[in-house]
């Protein structure tokens, strides 16, 4: 298990189209727990797939040392697989149960192998992340996106991995998962690769990997020690680059006060020149020309390199592209009602749930996983009915986000779902809002499928949240799932400078305290009930 190990010597890789990810990336991850972090889009994810097998290098090598897990960020969610089929077991089950019944065939006892206890084992990991009401015979399209991480954990766990890549395994955990995923974590002894923009998490780790500008730099401790790294960092560059900015007005004054000399010694020349012969007053004048000009010149020079130290400076102060995210300029006044939900009941999630949401109502939503969060927002939005209940909606627009992503067309570019979403925006303001939430021309005309997790959040906010008209509502659902810590700042920034109202599901209880939520509901044992803030 100590020789469990990543190591990538020269790494490179582009997409079909050509577009660069790496270009000879080094680097090696030995055991214990390294967290992954860089902005949205630098390849965290490209980076565990190719070292998962899933991506193939276009230079360089990759190599990985023991058995390897990996749990990517999107899980199958398809309706004809079951809690054993994501365990990888599905066939071991069936071979059991069929010697069980008595049928000795040898193909049987073939898959079966050593596996005998493959059911036990199965089941003490479920047990152990929260599953162990989840039978192995359960369709995968009736969990919870929570259930599904902590079973696709499970699934890695059974393989008794040295190796272990993790792509933001806490997204749609609730506070118990999370819980149990970090004690799980903590008896891990082999080699862990985690993406993740959970600060908990990141702060259990051994070390922090940052991925920037296609260099993975390495720093000891958890992210809190990452971040006072970085921030001492940030100091030196501020001093450094106001100290060039000090140094080009020294040099641009300088410059000034050499041309004004010449300038002074030039009339003068002049004036003395009328009282001697022309040769000779010529010959001065070009001698002054002259070194007037080897001073500017050399003055110039210096204001030049002044300016690229500037540059210089301010290159290494600028942190990677942040999202300049801003919410439509929504007003809605106090007291209106915007949604009424009264007895409302979906199948076996929860009976006669009731909701009013009144004029900037900003509401959390918490509950375990599995309890009807989603099926909830989607019933607020109109996108399912209920069993039984009303619904009734105030006039104006309800933006609703999926925790799965699955709004927009994979085949379809961001900035063809933008135009749609919203068609009477110029063109140019179009491409503005594209900029804002960092999309390039190129990546912008690429289809959706080819994103990254965190480029088809911001692609899904983007048309959500600048579609046509502005809304007055949203409902969003686990919003800040594969965004980088950056990117939840400025959305933590947006959510609260909104004046609409909002709803948010979202298990990550800093965000919320940090988005001023008013109102605490949680859903739990088939009831919504308003709850006091749970405690820090």
């Amino acid at each position: 298990m100590s020789k469990a190990s990543i190591v990538a010597t020269s790494l490179s890789f582009a997409w079909a189209d050509a577009t660069p990810v790496f270009d000879d990336l080094t680097f090696a991850v030995g055991p214990g727990r390294t967290g992954l972090v860089a902005p949205n889009g630098a390849g965290k994810s490209t980076l565990l797939r190719l070292v998962a097998g899933d991506l193939t290098p276009t230079g360089g090598t990759i190599a990985v040392d023991g058995v390897l897990g990996y749990l990517p960020q999107n899980l199958p969610l398809d309706g004809g697989l079951t809690v054993a089929d994501a365990l990888e077991i599905a066939p071991v089950v069936r071979a059991l149960a069929a010697i069980e019944a008595g049928d000795a065939a040898e193909e049987h006892f073939a898959t079966v192998g050593n596996d005998w206890d493959v059911e036990e084992r199965a089941r003490a990991q479920l047990d152990r992340l929260g599953l162990g009401d989840v039978a192995l015979d359960r369709p995968l399209e009736t969990l919870s996106g929570g259930q599904v991480v902590s079973l696709g954990l499970a699934a890695q766990l059974l393989k008794h991995p040295d190796v272990l890549l993790l792509d933001e395994p806490t997204n749609n955990l609730d506070r118990a998962a999370r819980a149990r995923l970090l004690d799980a974590l903590a008896d891990f002894r082999g080699a862990l690769l985690v993406v993740s923009h959970d600060r908990d998490l990141l702060d259990r780790v051994d070390r922090i990997a940052e991925l920037t500008r296609g260099e993975l730099r390495m720093f000891g401790g958890g992210f809190t020690m990452y971040h006072e790294a970085k921030r001492a960092a940030r100091d030196v560059a501020e001093q450094r680059l106001r100290t060039a900015e000090q140094d080009l007005k020294r040099e641009k004054r300088e410059l000034q006060q050499a041309r004004e000399r010449a300038a002074r010694r030039a009339t003068a020349g002049a004036r003395a020149g009328q009282d001697i012969p022309r040769i000779i007053a010529g010959g001065l004048k070009r001698r002054a020309q002259e070194s007037a000009g080897r001073a500017d010149d050399l003055h110039g020079q210096r204001v030049d390199a002044a300016r690229a130290r500037v540059d210089e400076a301010d290159r290494a102060l600028r942190e990677d592209d942040t999202l300049a995210l801003s919410l439509p300029d929504t007003v809605v006044p106090q007291g209106r009602t915007v949604v009424a939900a009264t007895d409302v009941r979906v199948r076996d999630l929860f009976d006669g749930a009731g909701l009013t949401i009144r004029g900037p109502e900003r509401i959390a939503l918490t509950g375990p996983n599995g309890a009807g969060k989603s099926t909830l927002l989607r019933v607020l939005a109109g996108l399912q009915s209920p069993s039984s209940g009303t619904v009734t909606r105030a006039d104006g627009r309800v933006a609703y986000l999926s925790q799965r992503l699955d709004l927009l067309d994979p085949s379809v570019s961001t900035a063809d779902h933008l135009r749609a979403a919203a068609p009477d925006r110029p063109r140019t303001e179009q491409m503005h809002l594209l900029a804002r939430f960092l999309f390039k021309p190129d990546r912008a005309a690429q289809p959706v499928a080819t994103l990254s997790g965190g480029e088809r959040l911001r692609a899904t906010l983007l048309c959500v949240l600048c579609a046509d008209p502005a809304p007055h509502l949203l409902l969003l659902d686990e919003p800040t799932n594969n965004l980088d810590l950056t990117s939840v700042e400025q959305l933590t920034a947006a959510l609260t400078a909104y004046r609409g109202a909002f709803v948010v599901v979202s298990h990550d209880e800093r965000f919320l305290r940090d988005i001023a939520v008013d109102r605490w509901l949680t859903l739990s044992a088939r009831t919504l009930r308003e709850t006091a803030p749970p405690d820090s």
